[in-house]
């Protein structure tokens, strides 16, 4: 019998052996019986169900769960999560300070240059940048894991891979902690439309996607192409060649502010001028003329264009069955129903893209309900689902064993290449390599020898013994719908390590 391609029973039991101490996920005692359909949904909607979030469900009913996470209020982060967050230069350091921070160290560099200093100069420059970028990371791997808003988190990490930025480009590094708390984070279930203009101005993405470099008489159609293409309206949509480059025209001006290096303004342009944070609308490079855009003419007005065309775009048929294909994909299905896009779609357009409306239809839909067991999950989801199942609330000291998981796993946080973002299907993530790593990574969790639990300088033993899954009120609300095939393997099992590699490596296990 086998777990899947290449992983046969033997090997699973084979390598999970010698465990020499096991604990129970803490919990309540009370019985849990809440109905394995509900539990599905649980596991679709957030990063991937535990005790505790199974006993809430339990406890409120699949309905109110819902409603808390289309509507959240605060976080719930334990303490031990919160004071790791606040620790970071990126919670008490805005992108100004930071940015500021980063033109002193190139400053020093350029200033060494062509001496034995420069090397050195140059290496705290980049040092600097890959540690405001691992910050960032952990504060949205620690918010996955622990909070409550199951559905706000995992709309953050959509949003930001919908509006993706790689942070191996420029000085996105410094700008993306800022992108994801104050772009995304905050409008992940309100208007579409507002979402997409805070993505247009930051500087993340005006680097990214070379906006800054737009100027008049000097276009760069690069962004106007993926805002299009990517972010709104989607490929063979109807737009045209033109309308991209009318929309880079629209575009121009806007970029970064270089705090201490203000423009020189013609008088007349003056009162156009703008800045907030490090977001800047140059008039100098501003293109004045008319601009013939998706059917309407936009008259050169200055940065009140760049408005109306997201009104424009944010409106379009195409972008709400794009957007609502998008959200179908990632939260029900890789081949989405038809009857089930127009549903969104309408949605979309008769609430002026409510992204709260648009997921409460797909919720409701009969299409959702079919599919609950049957997307398979990419590897941020299976490793989170993975870390919560195991470890409950128990908070990770150590994020530098997820990084490594993700990186095997060709997911990292803010390193997709491509504007496109990662894919969302299961034949992106399916292949043998990738099961093969996955089973790894069950075999260290399995076995509790991670390193997520003590500081990465720490040479002592693991201080957490490894989890014993079996005996948890999350599994047994899971146990009724698990396959037999996956049943009669845990069955099998001699330890409770063992039985925890044998359910994190099985097929059920790899979908939600």
């Amino acid at each position: 019998m086998k777990l899947w391609p290449c992983l046969s029973l033997a090997l699973v039991l084979t390598a999970c052996s010698e465990t020499p101490h096991y604990h129970a996920v803490a919990e309540s005692s009370a019985p849990l019986d809440a109905d394995p359909s509900d539990v599905a949904v649980l596991n679709r909607v957030s990063w991937g169900a535990n005790t505790s979030s199974a006993q809430l469900l339990h406890r409120i009913g699949l309905k109110r769960y819902l409603a808390a996470q289309l509507h959240p209020g605060g976080d719930g982060l334990p303490a031990d999560a919160r004071a790791q967050i606040a620790a970071m230069d990126i919670s008490h350091k805005s992108i100004v300070e930071l940015h500021d921070e980063l033109e002193t160290l190139q400053e020093t560099a350029r200033r060494a240059k062509g001496t034995p200093a420069y090397d050195e100069a140059q290496k705290a420059y980049q040092q600097r940048l890959t540690a405001l970028a691992r910050e960032a990371a952990a504060r949205s791997l620690l918010r996955d894991l622990y909070s409550r808003n199951q559905l706000k988190e995992q709309l953050t990490w959509f949003w930001m891979n919908h509006f993706n930025v790689s942070q191996n480009k420029g000085e996105v590094r410094a700008f993306v902690a800022d992108y994801e708390e104050n772009a995304i984070r905050p409008r992940v279930l309100g208007k579409f439309r507002d979402l997409l203009a805070a993505t247009a101005f930051h500087p993340a993405m005006l680097q990214y996607l070379d906006n800054a470099q737009n100027a008049a008489r000097h276009i760069n159609e690069n962004y106007a192409r993926e805002i299009m293409e990517l972010h709104t309206m989607g490929v063979g949509s109807g737009y045209t060649q033109t309308d991209v480059q009318e929309l880079a025209r629209i575009l121009t001006g806007l970029g970064i502010f270089h705090p201490g290096k203000p423009p020189k303004l013609r008088k007349d342009l003056q009162d156009q001028y703008r800045v907030d944070g490090l977001f800047e609308f140059n008039p100098n490079r501003h293109d004045y003329g008319d601009k013939h855009f998706l059917g309407h003419i936009i008259h050169g007005a200055g940065l009140v264009e760049v408005d109306e065309a997201l009104t424009i775009l944010a409106r379009q048929p195409a972008t709400a069955r794009f957007v609502s294909t998008k959200l179908a994909e990632y939260f029900c299905c890789d081949a989405p129903p038809p009857a089930l896009i127009a549903a969104m779609a309408a949605t979309f357009q008769q609430t002026d893209g409510d992204i709260t409306a648009v997921l409460e239809t797909l919720f409701a839909a009969p299409e959702f309900r079919a599919s609950l067991g049957g997307k398979f999950k990419d590897p941020v989801h299976y490793t989170v689902s993975a870390m919560r199942v195991a470890y409950g609330d128990t908070v990770i000291l150590n994020p530098q064993p997820l990084f490594n998981w993700l990186d095997r796993l060709g997911e990292p946080l803010y390193r997709h290449e491509t504007p496109d973002g990662y894919p969302l299907t299961e034949t992106a993530w399916s292949g043998p390599g990738q099961m093969e790593t996955r089973f790894e990574i069950a075999r260290i969790i399995a076995a509790g020898r991670s390193g997520l639990f003590k500081l990465p300088d720490d040479k002592t033993k693991e201080p957490a013994p490894p989890p014993d899954i079996r005996p948890s009120r999350y599994y047994e609300a899971t146990a009724p719908s698990l396959r037999p095939a996956t049943a009669a393997a845990l069955a099998q099992a001699k330890s409770p390590a063992e039985w925890n590699l044998l359910f994190l490596s099985s097929p059920d296990f790899m979908r939600r």
